[in-house]
């Protein structure tokens, strides 16, 4: 859960970048210099960390609980592996989302 959580913040906090530039942009427009890493950019990656983080997290958790499931047979469901999958398809949505609105 603690995984789900960081690329959760991961997530939001880039696409909240993202959006608070976008809006600096429509209300100063005008000349802006070109840059190698700009707000969208950095938007962007920290969105792919979080999504990339939680995937492998997630397949750390199937494997840690195959392991599991040897040895203790009537191991619970894991909501855990749920709740990340829905935040995988949050997260490479908002980054579609972006790459559309470029």
């Amino acid at each position: 859960m603690a995984w789900v959580r960081t690329s959760v913040s991961l997530i939001s906090f880039g696409f909240t970048i993202y959006k608070f530039f976008q809006y600096m942009r429509e209300e100063n427009p005008g000349e802006h210099p070109p840059r190698l890493l700009g707000p969208t950019e950095y938007a962007l990656i920290m969105i792919i960390v979080g999504v990339v983080s939680l995937i492998l997290a997630t397949i750390q958790n199937w494997h840690l609980r195959k392991i599991l499931k040897k040895r203790y047979h009537d191991l619970p469901f894991s909501m855990a592996s749920m709740i990340a999958s829905l935040i995988i398809i949050l997260g490479t949505t908002a980054f579609i989302a972006i790459i559309y609105r470029q």
